[in-house]
């Protein structure tokens, strides 16, 4: 007969150690991509970039009623979710979006997924034939608009 050994973790060393994990990934993970999010912005924004992107945009973020410069949160949440927040509040401290467009795009930020990291992680590792990764992403990125326009019916109610 085996012996069964017994955990004798408490609730605050399961904390700690959740605690640890997730300074982890924030530092390792997470927070290179909000400070790159900032420096692209910044680095778009001095070289005039944004403003021409906000332009040519201008109409197909307007049914959402965002400026046009708020494509780049979508473009960096194809990319990274933890790029496309730091774009988002980015764009928010130097006031070209406000609350109300913020709280149209975060949903969309995490509908969309990045797509990109999930078809390295997640399809490709399933074994998922390539041949259908564009009709996954196009999903993910018409789930994102979806939401976007969900979201804008039920900021008009509330």
């Amino acid at each position: 007969m085996s012996a069964k050994v017994e955990d004798k973790r408490t609730v605050i060393d399961m904390f700690v150690e959740g605690a640890r994990k997730g300074f982890t990934i924030a530092t390792t993970s997470m927070m290179p991509n909000v400070v790159l999010a900032f420096i692209i912005i910044k680095a778009l924004g001095v070289s005039g970039l944004l403003t021409v992107i906000g332009k040519v945009c201008a109409p197909v973020m307007a049914l959402w009623g965002l400026p046009g410069e708020a494509a780049t949160v979508i473009v960096a949440s194809f990319l990274s979710m933890g790029g496309a927040i730091g774009v988002a509040a980015s764009l928010y401290t130097t006031d070209i979006i406000d609350s109300v467009h913020a709280t149209l795009l975060l949903p969309a930020i995490y509908i969309m997924g990045n797509p990109m990291q999930n078809v390295g992680r997640c399809l490709g590792t399933a074994g998922v034939n390539t041949k259908y990764y564009g009709i996954i992403t196009a999903i993910c990125i018409v789930n994102a608009l979806l939401c976007m326009w969900v979201m804008r019916l039920l900021l008009a109610f509330f």
